[in-house]
């Protein structure tokens, strides 16, 4: 019997010299110790540092769940540096890799305080750890700064993903518990016990009762759930076509997309056109045609002038959107052939089939000839050259609106920002148009009930258009028509009966895997 367990326990070195050799750089047996029972998880905190898990791990979820606007990011980046990259896939990748690495060390610990080893993280896992908690505090105090409204988006995901999050922290429970039971059994002293299995069987009660108070709209009774928001072309379908082109609308249009949203300039010789940015450098090929105006306002160009531009070869080029795939070559040569739109050709092409139009208007700089008289120019295309239904068109411009009331009353008016009821009514508005992070299904209910719709934008992720399903909008404005059209039913619905047999089930099999590990 002593030969049989000297011998099991030769045997057993090698996977502890694996586990010590790629965690201390100690493959040799001399070289290791064994640990002192109750002094596992200090060394534990200690010695390993779980902080930069923690950290690594909640950065990586903030940014996942912030691929909705990685875009935005990527563009703004564009803005400041003169180039495009893909910045936001890249921190995604480095965030994963990170959090991979110390995951690995954190399991690489777990095994050796189970089998009794003293630990010692060798000096360049030092530098790794330091090097983690470094870029994940920093990330995260960058997000804070700079892209604020980051946090209310953290904020709506929890609502869909929480009872998921929280079976995901159970299994965790329940694989940490049999290192906690391993080193309270080995511990001699009743209070040193107590220390260890005090704190873990506090989280795991903690986790039992998180449901009681966790919210979720997508958790409703069957028959509840309201129809599916219409999808408005942001800038028509930007993942498939040159934005603001004819091609992005036809796109959209072809994906069945309810209506179509665009930015409307107007240039110096009074034709209003379709142009997000200030400048034309982003999605025309300006440096080319005129290399000394990349930075001269777009509305200071004439009409002549942009009709010379390309709108087309820049998305081909740069390819603004993650995961937007390869276009057919028929695409590609179509896309290659975009000129700059005209608020005219855009009303036409969406009356013809009878789509909802919504866009920002942007007043001219200085010195434009057009600075005082945009709006009327603007009223001048839609009333008499487009002649499209008025009915379809969203009236979004909070400058001079009753007097777009008079001369073009049917437009349905929209305003920009949450407001009190009374207040909206007293303008005839029929519709909000906000940021998805003001998404509230509180609010969406109460201007319901009024009689006034809501749009959300830029809802892109499917989720995200799963949580504005549930909450009861209307209608969102998105870059991905194409994909959030084949959404049959919200992503993570379920009836409370359904989230409580998956509540109890959980904390029950838990319960009885934990238990069981204790007992053993």
């Amino acid at each position: 019997v002593v030969r049989r367990r000297l011998l099991q326990r030769y045997e057993h070195q090698p996977f502890i010299s694996c586990l010590a050799g790629f965690y201390s750089c100690r493959w040799k047996r001399y070289q290791r110790e064994r640990t002192e029972p109750g002094k596992c998880c200090c060394s534990m905190v200690n010695e390993f540092k779980t902080r930069p898990f923690c950290f690594s791990l909640v950065f990586l979820y903030t940014w996942g769940e912030g691929k909705n606007d990685y875009n935005g990011f990527d563009w703004y980046n564009y803005g400041n540096l003169g180039f495009w990259f893909l910045w936001s896939l890249v921190i995604l990748i480095v965030a994963a890799v990170l959090f991979a690495y110390i995951s690995l060390l954190l399991v690489l610990a777990m095994c050796l305080l189970a089998e009794g080893q003293q630990l010692y993280l060798h000096w360049s896992h030092k530098i790794g750890t330091f090097l983690v908690l470094g870029f994940s505090i920093s990330s995260l105090f960058a997000l804070s700064i700079l892209w604020r409204d980051h946090r209310k988006t953290v904020r709506l995901s929890f609502q869909v993903t929480a009872p998921y999050l929280h079976i995901g922290a159970i299994a965790i429970m329940v694989l940490l518990s049999w290192p906690v039971a391993l080193h309270a059994i080995r511990a001699d002293k009743k209070v040193i016990q107590v220390i260890i299995v005090g704190p873990y069987l506090a989280i795991l009660l903690f986790l039992f009762l998180i449901p009681l108070g966790m919210y979720s709209p997508c958790i409703r009774e069957a028959g509840t759930l309201g129809p599916k928001p219409a999808l408005i072309g942001h800038r028509g379908a930007p993942m498939l076509a040159p934005e603001n082109t004819e091609m992005s609308f036809l796109k959209t249009i072809e994906h069945g997309g309810d209506g179509l949203e665009t930015d409307v300039t107007i240039s110096y010789d009074g034709v209003p056109f379709l142009m997000h940015d200030y400048t034309l450098r982003r999605t025309t090929n300006i440096q080319e045609v005129y290399p000394n105006e990349t930075g001269k306002d777009a509305s200071l160009f004439s009409w002549d002038s942009l009709q010379k531009l390309n709108a087309g070869t820049w998305f081909l080029k740069n390819k603004p959107f993650l995961g937007m795939g390869s276009l057919s070559k028929a695409d590609q040569n179509q896309a290659m052939n975009q000129s700059i739109y005209t608020l005219s050709s855009f009303l036409r092409l969406a009356d013809s089939h009878n789509k909802l139009v919504i866009f920002d208007l942007y007043r001219p700089p200085e010195r434009h000839p057009y600075r005082n008289l945009w709006i009327r120019k603007i009223l001048d295309v839609i009333l008499k050259e487009s002649k499209i239904k008025r009915h379809l068109v969203l009236w979004l411009n909070n400058n001079v609106r009753s007097f777009v009331q008079s001369v073009a009353p049917g437009f349905q008016h929209t305003m920009g920002k949450k407001a009190p009821i009374e207040d909206l009514l007293k303008h005839n508005i029929v519709k909000l148009n906000l940021v998805y992070t003001d998404m509230s299904s509180e609010d969406i209910r109460k201007y319901a009930e009024a009689n006034i719709t809501t749009n959300f934008y830029v809802v892109n992720e499917p989720w995200l258009y799963s949580l504005a399903w549930c909450s009861g909008a209307h209608s969102v404005t998105t870059n991905a028509v194409h994909l959030l059209k084949d959404l049959s039913q919200p992503l993570f619905l379920m009836t409370p009966q359904q989230y409580n047999i998956m509540w109890i089930l959980t904390d029950l099999t838990s319960a009885f895997l934990i238990s069981l590990v204790f007992a053993l």
